[in-house]
Parts: structure tokens; sequence; C-alpha cells
């Protein structure tokens, strides 16, 4: 049973994957190889979908998948369909609430008609590229993240012409999410679904080490040692070392530790992908130049360079507070989710994860929430998995395809976040979002959850998820840096020359 149920919860993380990032989508022009999976199991990049999301009353009729009915446009009204496909959104119960927001829309005015248009997952991105090829593409696509539009680029309409046409006020979004959606192209989206980082941690295990718990306010400080001290890597890298416990009850810092007999370890880099790690720890970066085929180039800084180094060091330095890749895939450590094994103190993940505690709580241990780590630089360098629309930049109604996205993140989000399990994008509407975070975590404190809304001042820009040239398969060879690092240790590993070789084989990848 204990087996079936972790099973459940990794298919439950895999599901959330497919609502924030979306993997990654096929170009119109061809349709890549999908990806190969990180590090064992199946790794989220991206977003929260609960197991079984709140939805409206639903009608009798119980919706259909392949094909869903498409309804006719109606004569006089200007219609823009609306594609869903690319990530979340194909739930059957997702489904009835987004017809049900379609029918509030339509009921709302005379002049726009809204069409639904809702395509199997594993064929969407395949349906999506014959539309825009055959120059019949959908007016609004999405929900969807950045991982599922890369695969689009150059597909998207740069909003910001819309935005002040309609006067579509920005204010009720930080504006850092404005930002988040800048890019090359122009203001491709806005913000929508939403979920900001945090440090997930175990109370538990610092008081029986007698060390303060880490900060739940950005800028505060954090006491070590009776000093008062800022709470970046350097100060997380201290902390977790001494909540790494061996089977004798000693810590990394200790004489006589045994790394071979690793009970606890102090922190993990849940769910993280290679791109991230180096995003949270020394910031987002572009990391790839040129315009075109032939011209692209591998621009790896030195700062994302030496946070690789910190995570292998991590795992395979003399003092590790973090599991190597064979001890994280051990069922003891939860088979890869090491947080929720109980074995970790902290873990950095997104908002999403909380979908999946619940065995962790049955097991009576208890988590609370911390702010993300200052860079060497002093600043917060956190991360964002987001969902939003997007408009295809060949619509012919970008008008009326702007008024319905306006509608879609704003009054029909009320209806469609529940059921996508996301928080929201404007701040002032998470409460009904942590008020059901809290009957499924009655422990966690409102300080705790606090921490979340705080983060949404705090995106990647560029996203982790950055378009990439050949995306899928420079996606596969970041990861499969990562899975190296994971599993080789420090005297097996040739560092200097692996990142050279990642440099190089990412330039020639980018210019296939």
């Amino acid at each position: 049973m204990k087996k079936m149920l972790f099973v459940t919860s990794l298919l439950i993380i895999a599901s959330m994957i497919l609502a924030a990032c979306g993997t990654p989508a096929a170009p119109a022009t061809e349709a890549p190889a999908q990806p190969a999976a990180p590090e064992a199991p199946a790794e989220p990049v991206a977003t929260e979908a609960p197991a079984e999301p709140a939805a409206p009353e639903a009608p009798a009729a119980t919706p259909t998948l392949t094909p869903y009915p498409v309804a006719n446009c109606e004569a006089g009204k200007t219609c823009v369909r609306w594609f869903v496909g690319l990530g979340t959104g194909t739930d059957p119960s997702q489904i009835l609430v987004q017809e049900e927001v379609v029918k509030d829309f339509n009921s709302s005015q005379d002049k726009i008609q809204l069409i639904l248009e809702v395509y199997p997952y594993d064929s969407a991105r395949d349906t999506l590229a014959t539309q825009i090829a055959s120059g019949n593409g959908p007016d609004i696509i999405g929900p969807v993240g950045w991982g599922g539009s890369n695969g689009f680029y150059g597909q998207w309409l740069d909003l910001t012409a819309e935005m002040k046409a309609q006067n579509f006020d920005t204010s009720i979004f930080d504006p850092a999410l404005v930002k988040f959606y800048q890019t090359e192209e122009g203001q491709v989206g806005l913000p929508f679904a939403v979920f900001p980082g945090a440090i997930y941690f175990v109370p538990a295990m610092f008081d029986e080490s007698e060390l303060a718990y880490p900060p739940q306010k950005y800028g505060e400080k954090y006491e070590l040692d009776g000093k008062m001290v800022d709470w970046n890597w350097d100060t997380l890298t201290e902390v977790a070392k001494r909540l790494t416990i061996d089977k004798n009850g000693k810590n990394a810092t200790e004489e006589g530790f045994d790394r071979n007999q690793i009970v606890q370890v102090g922190y993990n880099a849940q769910w993280q992908q290679a791109v991230s790690i180096p995003t949270f720890y020394f910031g987002a970066e572009k990391i790839y130049s040129g315009e075109k085929k032939g011209e692209f180039k591998s621009t790896i800084s030195d700062g994302w360079k030496q946070s690789w180094k910190w995570y292998h060091e991590g795992m395979w330095g003399a003092q590790p507070f973090m599991p190597t890749g064979a001890l994280s895939a051990s069922p003891e450590f939860g088979n890869g989710n090491v947080f929720n094994s109980g074995k970790a103190a902290m873990g950095l993940t997104q908002t999403w994860y909380t979908c999946c505690l619940g065995d962790f709580a049955k097991a009576g241990y208890e988590f609370q929430l911390g702010i993300q780590p200052m860079g060497a630089d002093g600043v917060v360098h956190g991360r964002i998995d987001a969902d939003t629309f997007r408009v295809w930049k060949g619509t012919k109604n970008p008008a009326a395809a702007f008024t319905v996205l306006s509608y879609l993140i704003t009054t029909g989000g009320d209806k469609l976040l529940p059921s996508y399990g996301a928080m929201p994008a404007i701040a002032e509407k998470t409460e009904a979002f942590f008020v059901k975070k809290s009957a499924d975590y009655p422990f966690v404190t409102k300080e705790s959850w606090d921490v979340f809304v705080q983060g949404l001042a705090y995106p990647d820009t560029p996203s982790a998820e950055q378009y990439l040239p050949n995306w899928n398969e420079a996606t596969v060879r970041l990861n499969a840096f990562q899975d190296l690092m994971n599993n080789t240790p420090a005297d097996k590993f040739d560092f200097e020359k692996e990142y050279q070789k990642l440099v190089d084989d990412l330039t020639v990848i980018y210019n296939k």
C-alpha cells in the first residue's frame, strides 16, 4: 500500500509539471523529441495541479476530451478561439470550469464570442503546430508555462499596444512579475498562475540541533552562534552542514562524521534542475548569444559555474550537506522525493510542492516556510514557476483576443485558478488559496504562507526555463551534466573538464 501511495504521489507531481512549465512544445515547423527526464523519479519543473482540484458545481453532462465539441461562430460576433492542451486544463473537472468561464464571458457582453477548444496533451503540440503552419492558429493559448511556450518561440504577440489601447491596469501585479514576461519579443504575457519558491523546513530538526529557524521576512537576518548574519547561501550551507547527521548522531562539521552512514541531510534542492540551481544561487541570466543558427554560442557565466561547483561540493565535499544521487534515489530517502521522506531539514522548491506532502504530515512531520537566501551580491535571486495565457501573433483579432485574455487573468481567474490548483498572481486574491492550504496543513503558520506572497517580488528574469536554441536537446544536455554531478565523487570528477565539455556541447547543440 505504501508503495502504491508513493507511486500515486509521483504521478500527481508529474502532472503538476504540465501545469506550470509544461513540457517543451514543438516548433511550428518541427516536432522535436520529448526531452529526457532529469534525475529519477519524474521531476517537476513546474506548477501545481492538485490530485482533486476544486471545481464549481458541475452540469449534468460530462465533457469529452477527444474530440472536444467546438462551438460554431455566431453571425455578427467577433470570435476568439481559446486553445487548451499545452499544459493544465484538460482534466474533465477543469474543462467544466473552463466551460463555465466561457459562458460567463459570453454573457457579460454581446460583441465577442469566446470559443473553447480542448486537445489531449499528447497531441496538443502537433495540433497547434499544424494550425499555425496553415495560418489558422487559435487566438489565445493557455494555460501554458515557459517550457510549453519555448517550442513556439517567435509566435507570441507583443501585448504592449493592446495593454495601452485598453488601459489595462498592471498595478494589480507586483512590477517584477510584469517584467517577468518581457522578452526580446516584447510583453509576451501577463501574470496569472504563480508558484514562488521558499525554503521548506522541519522545525523539530532545528530544535534538535539548537539552531534558529530560517527567517520569514525578506530583509531579516539569521541568528547563528549568537551573531546576526545575512541569510545567504553561505549561511544556509553552514546551517545545513550542522543539520546533516550520521547514524552515530554526529553532524557534518564534527570529527568522526561518517559520510557513508548519513541518516539526515541538512538541505535538498528538491526537484531543482540544472538551470534552476544557479538561478537561485547566483541569479537569472541569458545563457546563449547570437541571433540565428551558425551564430549561437554558449555564454554561461562564472557565477553559474561557481554555483554548480557549490552544488557538487554539497554532495561530495569534505562536509556534505546534500544527498548524492544514490542516497537521494534510495527508498529510505524517498526515491528522489527527499524532503517528503522526512530525511531533510530543509528543501528549496516552489508552491506547487504543497500538493503532495500529505504522507509527510501523516507520518507526524511538520514543516514551515522560510525565505529564499540572498546571493553573494546581497540580492535575493528567487524563482517563480508560472502559467499564463498567450496570444498568437497571427491572430486576426488582437483587440478582442486581449479583451478575453484580460478577463481570463482577472475575473475568470477567480474560478480558473482553484481548478488549476494555482496561487493567484494578484496578491490580494491569494487568501482563498491559503485557506485551502491551511485546511490541508493546519500546523503551517500564517507567517509561513506569507513567505510565498512575499516571493512574488522575486521572479527569475529571464526564467530559468528561458528559450534556448534547440531547446529540447539543450535541456537534455544540461540535465545530463547535473546527473553526472549527482553521481560522480570528487576524486573521479574533473569539474573543469566536464564543465568545458558542457559549454562546447551546448554551442554545437544550439547551432544544429
